[in-house]
């Protein structure tokens, strides 16, 4: 890409900037804050990196969102952090200020741009910034379920002793406590994993992976998690920029799938320049297709305590 603009230099922000340099997966990263000097500050700070990691990305900061004009990409992260014991939904009303002011200046100097949100609650932030935009819903997608997948993942590793590498977890709903890990779906090398583990241990990954952001919220008090995020953006982002058509459990608009529409959701999704190219509908048991359904109540709950003009 020629331009990527990341919309908030906090943690999450700045270590989704320096990845993406690394990669080299844009020629120009703008980072945005409103902050005096932090997005100038944590720009040149990943520049000066460019000599030990090798890559010719410019990276700049800037406190004005004119800076993301032109952008192929614009990446939010801006938005107020949950603190320990609050919930996504509790900085809602916040965020979605933010992000609207955001949203229309996108609308204006970015036109063409796609979006990935990352700003909590990410499902209904998606939905809202689909909506406030009017783009086609292939071009807007929230960060999710590579995440939450990422999470199962380790959590697995760290149970059964296997390679990391060799894992691959499948995480569908909410961005929250009631998302839908799916272990019928989760694989070591291919082999199901409860050929490997007992069914005791796979729920107790179940209910930690529905925990893993506020688990590192509680440790560490001052900060919520950012390395793992900024991870989940940056395959997201790649399999954008190298047209992968890679299979990834992302925030997506959905219009009918899993028998829900007119809402934003985490769902298996095909990735490729063009954003999101399709949604993958699994077959889900009556349990998995419950649990679906009630993560969907709680986000939909939460657009609907919006009030947005139809």
């Amino acid at each position: 890409m020629n331009k990527i603009t990341i919309v908030g230099a906090g943690r999450v922000g700045e270590a989704t900037a320096q990845l993406v340099a690394i990669k080299e997966l844009a020629r120009e990263i703008v980072l945005i804050d409103i902050r005096e000097g932090a997005a100038e500050g944590a720009a040149l700070d990943i520049q000066e990196s460019a000599a030990l990691f090798h890559f010719d990305t410019s990276i700049s900061g800037s406190t004005e969102l004119t800076a993301m004009r032109d952008s192929d990409l614009v990446i939010i992260t801006a938005g107020v952090p949950r603190k320990p014991g609050m919930s996504r939904s509790d900085v809602l009303g916040t965020n979605l200020a933010v992000l609207n002011d955001i949203i229309d200046q996108m609308i204006e100097l970015a036109s063409d741009a796609m979006l990935i949100m990352v700003t909590n609650p990410v499902d209904v932030l998606t939905y809202c910034a689909w909506r406030r935009c009017g783009w086609s819903k292939n071009r807007v997608l929230g960060l999710s379920g590579v995440l939450d997948a990422a999470r199962m993942a380790t959590f697995i590793a760290l149970e059964s002793g296997y390679a990391n590498k060799d894992i691959s977890a499948m995480v569908l709903g909410g961005h929250g406590d009631a998302m839908v890990p799916l272990p019928r779906y989760t694989c070591i090398k291919g082999i199901p994993i409860d050929h490997l583990l007992d069914e005791q241990t796979i729920q107790a990954i179940v209910e930690r992976t529905r925990h893993g952001g506020a688990e590192i919220l509680a440790l560490k008090q001052t900060s919520s998690a950012y390395d793992a995020p900024a991870a989940a953006i940056t395959e997201m982002v790649s399999a954008i920029v190298h047209d992968r058509r890679q299979i990834l459990p992302c925030v997506a608009i959905l219009d009918g799938e899993y028998g829900q529409a007119d809402i934003a959701m985490g769902v298996p999704v095909v990735i490729g320049d063009a954003g999101v190219e399709r949604v993958l509908q699994l077959h889900l048991s009556e349990q998995e297709a419950r649990h679906f359904s009630d993560s969907a109540d709680q986000v939909r709950a939460d657009i609907d305590s919006l009030n947005l003009p139809a």
